[in-house]
């Protein structure tokens, strides 16, 4: 959709301001890694969350929290519906992000994801010993994880099948044994007059038309982002059971605050 020339005129303001947040951020995270690589300290991750914090602030984005974030090593998972959900997500918890390979090159998101820690997979089953293995030895070092088990994104109003595959490492020998898994929501309302489904970027959207939406579009909007009860894989069979779990949590919350929404 071409914007109208208000559109314009937010995307003219915004843009910039967008821009300078995220490179005018990453400066300052890299120069802090730095000093915490010679010195010590953990500063970094909390201005990675003002970085986020700020950018949907930016882009006229309201982000409410439900729950808390664990403080445990181990794996979130939510529903997927836009690069949006990584500025939402990182803007209320510290985590490391398992993301798909070509979001290394997304214009600023990709530098942002690179600088932070994200783990980049291929959708190729040629690598999945390799990425277990990567995968293994980030949870054995403590680390806590967050993937999006549906592959993919979508337009917001449903949550698709949760695939197992990546809940495998957590059923291996080696993990920690206080590792959990917490599933969270995340629940989109477009600003006033715009579509339910303005936030997802699905089908054949592309990046550069999603951001200019983005930039363009009026105050009101609202992200959800519900964290649920952690749960220990112990308590499962095995990988599929987990994944279920995890996938009716995520679709019952969605299904729920979206009646609630009509």
């Amino acid at each position: 959709m071409v914007p109208d020339i208000l559109g314009w005129a937010r995307i003219l303001f915004r843009g910039p301001m967008f821009v300078l947040t995220i490179y005018g951020g990453l400066v300052i995270f890299l120069s802090v890694r730095l000093v915490e690589r010679t010195w010590g300290g953990a500063i970094s991750p909390y201005i990675t969350q003002i970085i986020c914090q700020f950018s949907l602030k930016v882009l006229g984005i309201k982000c409410r929290v439900s729950g808390s974030p664990m403080n445990l090593p181990g794996v979130v998972v939510a529903n997927h519906v836009s690069w949006l959900d990584v500025f939402a997500l990182n803007a209320s918890q510290r985590a490391f992000f398992v993301a798909k390979h070509e979001v290394r090159g997304w214009f600023g998101i990709g530098i942002l994801a690179r600088a932070t820690g994200t783990v980049f997979i291929e959708r190729n089953a040629l690598h999945a010993r390799t990425h277990k293995t990567l995968f293994w030895k980030r949870l054995a070092d403590g680390d806590k994880l967050l993937f999006f088990p549906e592959g993919t994104s979508t337009d917001g109003l449903r949550v698709l099948h949760f695939k197992s595959t990546l809940f495998a490492v957590l059923f291996e020998s080696g993990i920690p044994d206080d590792s959990f898994v917490q599933p969270v929501s995340l629940i989109y309302s477009p600003p006033k007059g715009k579509d339910s489904r303005f936030y997802g970027f699905w089908g054949n959207i592309s990046l550069r038309s999603h951001l200019l939406a983005m930039l363009a579009a009026p105050l009101g909007g609202i992200i959800d982002t519900v964290f649920h009860e952690p749960v220990s894989p112990h308590a499962f069979a095995g990988r599929k059971a987990l994944a279920q779990h995890c996938e009716s949590i995520v679709r019952d919350c969605l299904r729920k605050q979206l009646k609630l929404a009509d």
